[in-house]
């Protein structure tokens, strides 16, 4: 993060919403240049960053998931962008899970009711849009209605202009609604396709019934502030969204751990090699670069060592090797443990030695 913003004067302001490990005394005693606050409480996300918001004194924000991995440029090649579109309010770039996958809601369409009926039911609507912006290619830039909470940049005094995130979202839909408020406010939200990061979609918590409480508990609140027309209307929409999230709250959304049949390390330090080693029960090779003919149709696990190899070619690479049969981890610079996620829907892992 602070080789990402070594050309600017910036700050990084972390909210820590009531940790119940030793994250905060270790990041505080690490990163002394950070600015922290500790709440004695899970405040929620929106509530959270607006606190972080407050004591900003930036002209831009830049409001960033914990389990994001960007590039070096990434932040400036960002905001040179946000000053050349025209009447720009949100800008977000293209995401990619810990796969090298696109996530498409880093583009989607406001979610009237219509469209999240769609959405909710798996069918289409005549000229009704899709929930996700299909209409931009993923490497485009285009105008877009909706961009995700998990990395965007936005001139503070818009944010403050329209309120900023609403405190009366705990958790998911804060992202849609101030979206929505900055396209009533007059303004267009950019999608740059051509900017990419990395976020561990999930991390912060695994895709089960309280996810499925929480997520359509927002779309709830979301349609009732900015949709609600008559009492009929609402009383269907309200209740085909109670029912899809208690039929969604059954499923099974345990995850099964592939069987990993070789794991490959991008590195040339043998030190870091036997710890990795002694991680796992099955082979590792440690290799200098890594190309497609290499990776054979077995379970393989690629791990990629932050000091030999910069996160502009790691965020490459994941996109390149990408398949079915490919996972990946980072050894992120000087640390002593890896990190990555498996599934876009589910919790990643650290693994430490």
């Amino acid at each position: 993060m602070c080789k990402a913003i070594a050309t600017i004067d910036a700050e990084i302001i972390v909210i820590d919403n009531n940790s119940t490990d030793e994250s905060y005394a270790v990041l505080k005693d690490r990163f002394s240049e950070v600015i922290f606050i500790k709440n004695r409480e899970n405040v929620g996300f929106a509530k959270a960053n607006n606190q972080g918001v407050s004591i900003a004194k930036g002209e831009y924000l830049c409001i960033l998931n914990p389990d994001t991995v960007v590039k070096a440029d990434t932040f400036i090649s960002v905001i040179t962008k946000a000053e050349t579109l025209p009447n720009a309010g949100l800008i977000g770039p293209r995401l990619i899970d810990g796969t090298g996958n696109f996530l498409p809601e880093s583009k989607r369409n406001i979610p009237s009711p219509l469209t999240s009926f769609r959405r909710l039911f798996g069918v289409k609507l005549g000229k009704v849009k899709n929930y996700y912006a299909d209409h931009i290619p993923e490497t485009r830039i285009g105008d877009v209605d909706i961009l995700v909470g998990a990395f965007f940049v936005v001139k503070k005094e818009i944010y403050q202009s329209v309120g900023g995130f609403d405190e009366d979202y705990f958790m998911y839909g804060e992202d849609i609604d101030l979206s929505y408020k900055i396209k009533k406010y007059g303004l267009q939200n950019y999608y740059l396709g051509d900017i990419v990061a990395v976020h561990y979609k999930g991390e912060s918590m695994d895709r089960n019934a309280t996810y499925i409480r929480l997520f359509y508990g927002a779309m709830r609140l979301f349609y009732k502030k900015h949709f609600k027309s008559n009492m009929v209307l609402d009383f269907m929409v309200s209740t085909a969204i109670r029912m899809v999230s208690i039929i969604q709250s059954l499923r099974n959304y345990d995850k099964t751990k592939r069987i990993i049949n070789q794991y490959y390390l991008i590195s040339e330090d043998k030190t870091l090699f036997d710890n990795i080693s002694s991680i796992f029960d099955k082979n590792v090779d440690i290799l200098s670069t890594i190309n497609q003919e290499d990776l054979g149709d077995q379970n393989i696990e690629i791990i990629f060592d932050n000091n030999y190899i910069s996160f502009e070619e790691i965020i490459d690479q994941m996109q390149l090797l990408k398949r079915n049969t490919v996972t990946f981890k980072i050894r992120p610079k000087n640390c002593n443990y890896i990190v990555g996620s498996d599934f876009n829907d589910g919790k990643g892992e650290v693994l430490t030695f």
